[in-house]
């Protein structure tokens, strides 16, 4: 419903099913509370109907999931039972993991005046210690100095179960938010690819050396031999092992037959357990197997099968002489197919229409053309008016008259033309590095060259809001991947010096400007983490780039840091130079190694003429006229003081061209979007599932052709427009707010 409530018409009437603003976020995902209450009352007959209530609160930085029930008179012991019935019936029915459950006296449940139940204020007994509580359970919290041994490469097998079973949490600092269950879901179904040459019959792999050799793909035998092979009695140990890691006091009573699921292990947990055991052993498991591993016993015959045993039978999916379902090889009927058709027809059943693939209808700067009529445009990243002015369409011109339009091959074999190393040379010169190399595209960039650098038994730290492109890298290297909190380089120091000696090559991976928060980092305490550990660290300026620094020279000239305190400067072309493709900067060694290895360079097509010509005209153009970059910082200063003196929400956003408005609704950030749209502003909101609910938003990017006319009419629009979907959004925050260190 357009409320955000969720219900159902019957013969012209409507049935409310559900209440937005009753509904909590567990880990980025909308639950309605009354459908755990009434799963938790139904677990056990010793807990009261309709006496009990959940909710979320926050906790070391993670929202959790609590759980408040009265029980009957009659009971008076056998509390764990309870707990137990409690946590399995919640974990199979809504795949949450539980918390905390705190049973209370009977008729002691916060009520109103009509006996329905007043879940805010349970909330606040339970923060504040005033419940009638007759047994309570809580999750144990995490210790950090957990040790890493059981699941380090050095691990393998040759540990004992009893080292194995030391008490080990889940290590909270590396269980970072942006969607990590989805990730580590895709890093455990994702098959390894063999090294490059081979891969492209360009020469014999080298791969064999032992120092890191990827397994074989999935559905294959990974490496090894019958007399290196864990026994059966090691497999079993490690599995059960890391059940007991990752559930801990729910692992009581572990058992070969005890079912996963059943001891309350949500989905993130489980694909954690699989994961490790993939890197314990080698290989991947096959994406189909993984929904029918139950039992503990089943993960063992899967890791005997898959992951380091004789390769058995080959398993058969479609028995013989039943028809291939449709949904196996017609696009059509793909499941996750299905399922985008059905989120976009909810989405313009809603009336708010479909935000998504707007046409563009000429140079989008400071302003755009969509369906022939003009508007302020706030959704483009050309920060620096590059693409589209006269100078660089010139240049680009030339290009294509002297180069043609494509280089038509691979630069190492005769794709290379001076204006590539024209490029290179100017970039290197600019940034203050020894040498740069470009590539066809940012997001390639990233995953080639993560990709290429690192292997398993390496680790790659990585703030938690990590662009896309880095966690691809990451998962295709097969190195471990952990995040730590945003911008917390205190957690990813404490982090390496637990556990700097358990991997071959440490990556620490930043961004000079977050894209969807528009803070910076803290780059010198990160340099400090990564000289201190003997790690490398890369830096991604897609949006720092151009953006920040006196003259543009991005987070380095920000911080004034030496160049060479960071080992990997990545940036993109299609930002601040006008162009598309990106580059890595570095030692001369990096780059050299780069260009003769890394298969998104050496088997890509070069960059074209026309894209090089205009990044190097927007490189030169941009030293010749800095002013461009001050004339952008005063734009979005501007910008962000209007929107704090209005009482917006900018979060952490500062010193960059990049403005969130976070409402945390989505529905209210669509609202707002299409009301900006209506009266000649276009700007994007970012919502659930992109972002968690409760960071929904419109965000903001500034140019340097951005007039102080546009932004204060922008800034009006957006305040009277909001105060007609909810003024309590401006009301609720002191003008004077700050941003958030």
């Amino acid at each position: 419903m357009r409320t955000g409530d969720l219900g159902f018409l019957d013969r012209g009437e409507l049935f409310v099913t559900g209440r937005i603003k009753d509904m909590i976020i567990i880990h980025g995902v909308n639950v309605y509370p009354q459908d755990i209450e009434r799963t938790v009352q139904e677990a056990d007959d010793r807990l009261r109907p309709n006496a009990g209530a959940c909710f979320a609160v926050e906790r070391d930085g993670r929202e959790q999931l609590v759980i408040v029930q009265e029980v009957e008179r009659r009971v008076k012991e056998g509390f764990d039972s309870i707990f137990q019935a409690i946590r399995r019936a919640v974990a199979l029915e809504h795949e949450l993991a539980v918390d905390a459950i705190v049973l209370i006296k009977p008729g002691s449940i916060p009520r109103t005046s009509s006996n329905k139940i007043q879940r805010f204020a349970c909330r606040q007994a339970y923060l504040e210690g005033t419940l009638e509580v007759v047994a309570a359970w809580h999750r144990e919290p995490s210790v950090e100095e957990e040790p890493l041994s059981a699941l380090s490469p050095a691990a393998k097998t040759s540990e004992s179960v009893q080292a194995v079973e030391k008490p080990e949490p889940a290590l909270a600092a590396f269980s970072g938010g942006n969607g990590d269950g989805d990730l580590v879901q895709r890093l455990a179904q994702t098959a390894d690819l063999g090294p490059a040459w081979q891969a492209a019959g360009g020469g014999s792999s080298s791969s064999s050396s032992g120092d890191g050799s990827r397994s074989a793909p999935s559905g294959g035998v990974s490496g090894g031999t019958p007399s290196t092979r864990p026994s059966r009695e090691k497999i079993i140990e490690a599995v059960l092992a890391e059940v007991r890691r990752v559930a801990r006091d729910r692992a009581e009573g572990l058992t070969l037959d005890t079912a996963i699921t059943e001891i309350g292990l949500d989905s993130l947990e489980r694909m954690e357990i699989l994961a490790s055991l993939e890197e314990r052993f080698g290989g991947r498991f096959p994406a189909e197997i993984l929904p029918e591993l139950e039992t503990c016993a089943q993960v063992v015959e899967a890791v005997e099968k898959y992951l380091g045993g004789v390769e058995q039978e080959r398993r058969v999916i479609i028995p013989a002489g039943q028809e291939i379902p449709e949904d196996f090889y017609n696009i059509e009927k793909f499941p996750e197919y299905v399922a985008l058709q059905e989120r976009l027809r909810v989405l313009e059943a809603s009336g708010l229409g479909n935000p998504f693939f707007t046409v563009h209808e000429g140079i989008t700067n400071d302003r755009t053309v969509i369906g022939g009529r003009e508007m302020i445009n706030f959704s483009s990243y050309n920060y620096l008016g590059m693409s589209g002015d006269p100078v660089v369409i010139r240049a680009v011109q030339e290009a294509v008259e002297r180069y043609g339009t494509s280089v038509s091959a691979s630069r190492l074999v005769s794709g290379e033309k001076v204006i590539h190393r024209e490029l290179e040379e100017e970039l290197a010169r600019f940034l203050g590095t020894e040498a740069a190399v470009v590539f066809v595209g940012g997001h390639a960039t990233n995953e080639t060259v993560i990709g290429h650098l690192f292997k398993p038994g390496d680790l790659i730290l990585h703030d938690e809001l990590s662009h896309n492109s880095i966690l691809q890298g990451a998962i295709l290297s097969g190195a471990r991947r952990r995040p730590f909190p945003h911008n917390d380089w205190r957690t990813a120091d404490r982090l390496l010096n637990l556990f700097r000696r358990e991997y071959r090559r440490v990556l620490i991976v930043i961004e000079g400007v977050y894209s969807m928060d528009g803070d910076i980092p803290d780059l010198p305490h990160f340099i400090e983490v990564k000289k201190r550990h003997k790690a490398l660290l890369m830096v991604d300026e897609a949006h720092s780039m151009g953006t920040i620094g006196e003259t543009g020279r991005g987070i380095g000239e920000y911080f004034g840091v030496p160049r060479d305190g960071v080992d990997i400067w990545m940036g993109t072309l299609s930002k601040s130079f006008g162009s598309c493709g990106g580059y890595i900067a570095g030692k001369k060694a990096l780059v050299e190694y780069l260009k003769y290895t890394a298969p998104g360079f050496v088997f890509s097509v070069g960059l074209s003429p026309p894209n090089a010509a205009a990044a190097l005209a927007s490189l030169r153009l941009l030293q010749k006229e800095p002013e461009r970059v001050r004339r952008l910082r005063e734009r979005a200063a501007l910008f962000l003081g209007l929107a704090r003196e209005r009482g917006f929400d900018t979060g952490a956003s500062r010193d960059s061209p990049v403005v969130p408005i976070i409402l945390g609704h989505s529905l209210h950030s669509m609202q707002l979007s299409q009301a900006l749209f209506r009266r000649g502003i276009n700007v994007q909101p970012i919502v659930y599932p992109a972002v968690p609910e409760s960071a929904a938003r419109l965000r903001f990017f500034l140019t340097s052709r951005h007039t102080e006319e546009q932004i204060r009419y922008t800034i009006d629009v957006m305040t009277e427009e909001i105060d007609r979907i909810d003024p309590r959004y401006r009301l609720s925050r002191p003008a004077s707010a700050s941003p958030s260190t």
